[in-house]
């Protein structure tokens, strides 16, 4: 025979607040091995392209052996020598991703999309109709599976990061519940650098401040931490109690930028091979930009050497998403900043997107040829396909293939590759 005790309420009363987080399993990789039965049980590692150099992520088997996410595959080789090398497919991925969203809409309308991988469930309103709220983590996991073929970890909890925490606890295929009237005393003895968003820099500050593990945060006051961070600090020291006040946030934000990257072969000091590079970027944001019915007056262009990044900001005098015209900028960029060191990767960012729509151009007449050109590659590239028709020296761009971003959405601007 049990007492009673309210604080640990029996597995039939409502939770105040229930939120699942959804943790794909090594997802490209998981991919890859679900596309290529001869890859299941082996140690895989997606890079991009076949000529990628830098590994995106890797199969359990292969972390075994040590490797990780960022490591180069020559030193990733040392390690595990019978690595087996997946070049990247991000449309793939993203059609992947893609049905698992949508499957999560069966349970809730509140879903988070996370990353091309994770997404947050609230699912509070749901009990009465589904069940508790591990009996609906687990219904989650079928689903999942049935859209998608792959195995998931989930965490349940009463706040966004401890279900995040709980997931990590049990890969793959987990499923943790940490119930909100444990999460407090199960989160006492955690480092707080396991903690979703607690990285060095907070945690440096922390540990300052005597606050190793979650536990310890009840020897700073939330005063403390709100005035050195602000509300970001309120939330940090909630965090640690099982008590984060973020909502599922279930629209995309206004871009505050959008850019795009690559990185280039080691050392690259071939300038027309630079060129390449930057002119690539300059029609994806362009490209980006316009589907999105957005232009930018303020674009970064940098290059990233082995002393660091160079390069600047350039601002047009009427905003833009005109490719060709970025690409001129960055021809310019390159003239006046290198001088023939190595390039190792190269970077384009629209600092301040706006809708095109906010105000009438007086100019738009002189731009009306280029933008009558746009549209109609636009139009081309999304039927066939990407760069179908394209400046002609990106035609031959094939050592540059495209990756999907970890931030991708199935939905709204972060929708590309």
């Amino acid at each position: 025979m049990t007492t009673a005790n309210n604080s640990r309420p029996g597995p039939s009363v409502l939770w105040p607040r229930a939120i699942i987080l959804v943790d794909m399993n090594c997802f490209f990789a998981a991919i890859e091995q679900l596309d290529f039965p001869e890859l299941r049980g082996r140690p895989v590692a997606v890079t991009n392209g076949a000529q990628g150099t830098c590994i995106i992520t890797s199969s359990y088997e292969a972390r075994a052996y040590g490797v990780k996410t960022g490591m180069r595959l020559k030193e990733a080789r040392r390690l595990c020598p019978d690595i087996i090398q997946a070049p990247a497919r991000p449309q793939r991925y993203a059609r992947i991703s893609t049905a698992i969203m949508q499957s999560l809409q069966e349970f809730t309308p509140d879903v988070e999309v996370f990353s091309v991988d994770e997404a947050f469930l609230d699912i509070t309103h749901c009990q009465r109709l589904l069940g508790t709220p591990q009996h609906i983590a687990q219904r989650v996991k079928q689903t999942v599976f049935a859209a998608s073929g792959l195995l998931c970890s989930v965490g349940v909890s009463g706040d966004k990061c401890t279900a995040k925490f709980a997931a990590k606890l049990q890969k793959p295929d987990g499923l943790v519940v940490i119930p909100p009237w444990e999460a407090r005393e199960r989160l006492r003895n955690v480092p707080v650098t396991q903690l979703s968003g607690i990285k060095d820099g907070i945690g440096g500050y922390l540990a300052k401040h005597g606050v190793h593990v979650c536990g310890d945060m009840e020897k700073i006051p939330i005063s403390a931490l709100t005035q050195r961070f602000g509300g970001l600090g309120r939330r940090i020291w909630l965090m640690c109690q099982g008590l984060d006040p973020s909502p599922v946030i279930t629209t995309v934000a206004p871009p505050k930028s959008l850019g795009h990257g690559k990185i280039m072969p080691p050392n690259t000091r071939d300038r027309r091979v630079v060129l390449t590079y930057l002119q690539h970027m300059s029609e994806k944001i362009g490209a980006r930009l316009r589907l999105h019915q957005l232009q930018a007056r303020t674009f970064a262009i940098g290059l990233r050497t082995q002393d660091g990044w160079i390069g600047g900001n350039v601002r047009e005098a009427q905003p833009s998403n005109d490719g060709g015209l970025l690409a001129q900028r960055c021809r310019e960029v390159l003239a006046q900043c290198w001088s023939g060191e190595g390039i190792f990767q190269v970077q384009i960012t629209a600092l301040d997107p706006q809708s095109k729509y906010q105000q009438l151009d007086l100019f738009s007449a002189l731009s009306g040829k280029r933008d009558a050109l746009n549209a109609v590659m636009d139009d081309v590239n999304r039927r066939y396909g990407e760069f179908t028709l394209a400046p002609a020296n990106l035609l031959g761009r094939s050592a540059m293939p495209n990756v999907i971003a970890p931030a991708w959405k199935p939905y709204g601007h972060r929708q590309t590759i």
